[in-house]
């Protein structure tokens, strides 16, 4: 058994890590650590744990557990880790956008490993921290990183995406509001999405230069779920592609290539990412799904950390998604 610690547990994030961790055969959570609600039950900001833990939030950190996950807004894990200190040993998860660039990735004598199992298992490995990816940026990542390896992304990439309202976090804004959101649709920092900086860098990571990436983010009136289009100029044959990401993904436990056209329902509730391609003239259609707070967020950080430790990779992960 491990120890691990939660920094900022009252958001989706970090209620999902609780729900995962709580189920973890190899974890006992140690503590989750909030500024805001120290000494409250967990379970009265996260009800849907409610007869599963005692736990209370803590406003101190123990810094021997053997595993931190911090789940803190974009900014706020580089703050926190120079103002608190772990132990050598300690294991790092961090889920913000903070070291996940290559210019991020030396902090205070730790290395941050791109965290995206699919393309960096064995460094996973070996690491002592991790940089959780964005749950955008893990959708389109597992959708075109095979295309990426075989050097065949020569053409301008459009991606088209929507994610669920979960994705804007728990603080409250025009765009977040039920009012606003039930019922409607819109677009959001169109082409200037910040995981594109992240995604780049995986797709060159294989020593070829990818075509430029036209990102559109949508937001969805749903709570869970990325589905995400992308359509390039492909030479081969459908059955050329289909061959290329069952090569890539072959000793993948999580990412899946479906014959079928895929849906959100298949994947949310799971740390599952299914793929779908289907070919138009010259043109190849890449689709992907994930659920943002898992595969997206708190699941992958958990499969990380299962890689880190040497435990299977889907231990506490074997989730099904609701279909009905």
């Amino acid at each position: 058994m491990i120890k691990a610690g939660i920094i900022g547990g009252s958001g989706y994030t970090g209620g999902e890590l609780v729900r995962l961790l709580l189920n973890h055969p190899q974890v006992n959570i140690d503590f989750v650590y909030s500024t805001t609600r120290a000494g409250q039950p967990v379970t009265a900001t996260h009800q849907d744990l409610l007869g599963l833990t005692d736990l209370k939030f803590s406003g101190e950190v123990n810094s021997g557990v053997d595993v931190v996950f911090l789940c803190l807004g974009h900014g706020n894990s580089t703050k926190f880790l120079a103002e608190n200190s772990f132990d050598t040993h300690t294991k790092i998860i961090d889920l913000s956008n903070d070291f996940r660039l290559q210019k991020d990735a030396e902090y205070h004598k730790k290395t941050f490993i791109y965290g995206l199992p699919e393309l960096n298992k064995e460094k996973i490995k070996t690491a002592a921290a991790i940089a959780n990816p964005g749950c955008f940026a893990t959708a389109i990542q597992l959708a075109l990183l095979p295309l990426a390896k075989a050097d065949v992304l020569q053409n301008d990439i459009h991606i088209n995406a929507v994610t669920g309202s979960t994705g804007a976090g728990v603080g409250l804004s025009s765009t977040s509001h039920f009012s606003w959101r039930n019922n409607n649709a819109s677009w959001y920092k169109p082409f200037t999405h910040q995981h594109l900086g992240e995604i780049g860098e995986s797709l060159n990571s294989f020593g070829n230069k990818t075509a430029k990436l036209h990102f559109l983010p949508n937001r969805g009136n749903f709570t869970r779920g990325i589905l995400a289009t992308a359509y390039t100029r492909f030479e081969g044959s459908l059955n050329e592609a289909k061959k290329l990401y069952k090569e890539f993904y072959s000793d993948t436990i999580f990412t899946q290539l479906s014959e079928e056209p895929i849906h959100l329902k298949q994947v949310v509730n799971t740390n599952q990412c299914h793929v779908h391609l289907h070919k138009h003239e010259d043109i190849l259609l890449i689709t992907s799904a994930i659920d943002n707070l898992i595969k997206g967020a708190s699941g992958q950080a958990v499969q990380n950390m299962n890689l880190m430790f040497d435990f299977f990779e889907n231990t506490g992960l074997q989730l099904k998604a609701g279909v009905f």
